[in-house]
């Protein structure tokens, strides 16, 4: 079984969801009683609709709960070194010399827009294993892109 590297907030995210979205499943189970209720199923719109958000649910339960058995959790201020890992802030320099920060998250944490890239994305796996003062080619959809990698944190 493959672990899923987290850090502690993506962890504990997904176990808010997962409670969220356990209870849900009666008040789910209570609307398809009561559209039952209303008679022919086979033209019972609210009936199918509720069929339908308790087939959605269990399936992103059965996922979570997966992901959440799966993950091993990772606190960055414990490690140390000069190469990218997991959980480290790094700090890169683009063709402008115009600093860009992210920190190598897991898939379930990645949020661009707040400098949290995961290590699968394609700046996450050209970094992975890269030292300071290292040049970095990525290839994303707008094209390659070249970094320099100036600053290395556990953070």
């Amino acid at each position: 079984m493959e672990k899923v590297p987290m850090l502690a907030e993506g962890y504990e995210q997904l176990t808010a969801e997962l409670k969220v979205l356990r209870a849900e499943r009666p008040l789910i189970v209570d609307a398809i009683e009561e559209a039952r209720a209303h008679g022919d199923l086979s033209e019972n719109a609210e009936y199918h609709a509720a069929k339908e958000r308790q087939g959605h649910v269990e399936t992103q339960i059965a996922d979570l709960e997966d992901k959440v058995t799966r993950a091993q959790i990772i606190d960055p201020t414990t490690l140390s070194g000069d190469k990218v890992i997991f959980g480290a802030t790094v700090t890169l320099l683009d063709e402008n010399d115009k600093p860009v920060r992210y920190q190598i998250v897991g898939q379930t944490e990645a949020d661009a827009a707040k400098g949290r890239i995961s290590y699968n994305s394609p700046i996450g796996r050209a970094l992975i294993g890269k030292q300071l003062e290292e040049e970095v080619e990525v290839t994303v959809p707008s094209g390659d892109k070249f970094y320099l990698i100036d600053k290395i944190e556990f953070i």
